[in-house]
């Protein structure tokens, strides 16, 4: 019903659908409903309420939670299956974060974010879209490392025609920025990326010792920022 209403421009009445009649769904469908939550959300601009689910379910991986525990999940697209894994949907799930937070002009938290979300699987979009947080904020230097970087990398998956398209036009659009004094930027980089990432790891995983390996493969990320 509530992907019907979708496919009617009704996103308000699904969501309230969903809402209303989710406590009635088994166990197993909650994930999918989550999901079809997320999408609604954005269609009818309810940006807080897709951080707040995507933030959510991000915390459910994180401890361990998600998938049932294991690292693998069937998904299925247009009649056809295939395999998820966890990190992939970690990234997925990173990357609609980092959108929602750019969506509200919050480009540090999806600077942090999109950074984290590079780190699990690199993805020439991402980059884009961290390259465009970085002009944001005015780091020209660093917008065009990452966006040359995607210039000459292959990233598997990429529509390449549209991602050099948009890098290009992302180099462009910087060209035109007036230069920004590092010291109108307060925080350094450094301390500015650690805060906020400080304070989403801590809002994520209040219990540490549950985590995924995965999450133990970037808990060093700090380091290599830093560096």
């Amino acid at each position: 019903m509530a992907v019907v209403m979708k496919q009617q421009d009704r996103a308000e009445e699904a969501v309230e659908a969903i809402k209303s009649f989710r406590h009635l769904c088994s166990k197993q469908a909650q994930e999918s409903l989550d999901n079809l939550l997320i999408d609604l959300y954005k269609k009818c601009g309810k940006i807080d309420e897709q951080i707040e689910l995507l933030k959510q379910k991000l915390r459910l991986i994180y401890l361990g939670e998600a998938f049932n525990g294991k690292t693998t999940k069937t998904a299925r697209s247009h009649g056809k299956k295939f395999q998820v894994s966890i990190q992939q949907e970690t990234s997925r799930l990173l990357g609609n974060l980092g959108w929602a937070y750019m969506q509200k002009n919050n480009y540090d938290a999806a600077e942090v974010v999109y950074r984290k979300a590079q780190m699990i699987e690199p993805d020439a979009n991402k980059a884009c879209n961290l390259g465009l947080c970085l002009i944001k904020n005015g780091r020209f230097d660093e917008a065009r490392a990452v966006l040359e970087e995607v210039l000459h990398r292959r990233f598997l998956g990429s529509d390449e025609s549209k991602i050099i398209s948009r890098a290009e036009e992302l180099l462009h659009e910087m060209e035109l920025q007036p230069a920004v004094s590092p010291l109108e930027m307060g925080l350094s980089i450094e301390e500015e990326i650690m805060e906020r990432l400080d304070l989403v790891m801590k809002e994520w995983a209040p219990f540490r010792s549950k985590r995924l390996p995965i999450f133990e493969e970037i808990s060093t990320w700090r380091d290599q920022i830093a560096c």
